[in-house]
């Protein structure tokens, strides 16, 4: 057995699509969009054919995303190497993005940070 994909919903479906490709080299799918809704989607493929499938429905809520909440944490993504992760945690912190720890040893032994995507979406990245 194996998880198919992840999903997330997201208030700018177009901006998500294109931070996963530049920063993680998603290849994206063509969108869904269902006309009767509003629904839209987009399915993401990441190296290893993981699979992200994000989601924007006009009806959505938007709520706080406190770090330590029940649910979902973060996504997490294997670079292959400490350089690896270094680089991309600089160049995310150059584009703007909130760094919220790292790049560092964590007490279990894996190197990683921990960055804020535009709607707040903890990603892990590690070596």
């Amino acid at each position: 057995m194996r998880i198919e994909h992840a999903a997330l919903y997201v208030s700018d479906l177009e901006n998500a699509k294109a931070f996963f490709e530049k920063y993680f080299g998603a290849s994206a799918g063509a969108m869904y969009h269902n006309e009767r809704t509003g629904f839209r989607s987009y399915f993401l493929t990441f190296a290893g054919d993981a699979r992200l499938e994000i989601m924007h429905r006009p009806d959505m809520t938007e709520g706080d995303k406190p770090l330590c909440r029940s649910g979902f944490a973060h996504l997490a993504f294997s670079l292959g190497s400490r350089a690896a992760v270094d680089d991309l945690t600089q160049r995310l912190r150059l584009d703007g993005y909130q760094v919220i720890n790292g790049p560092r040893v964590t007490g279990d032994g894996y190197y990683e940070s921990c960055i804020l995507d535009a709607e707040g979406n903890q990603i892990e990245i590690t070596e």
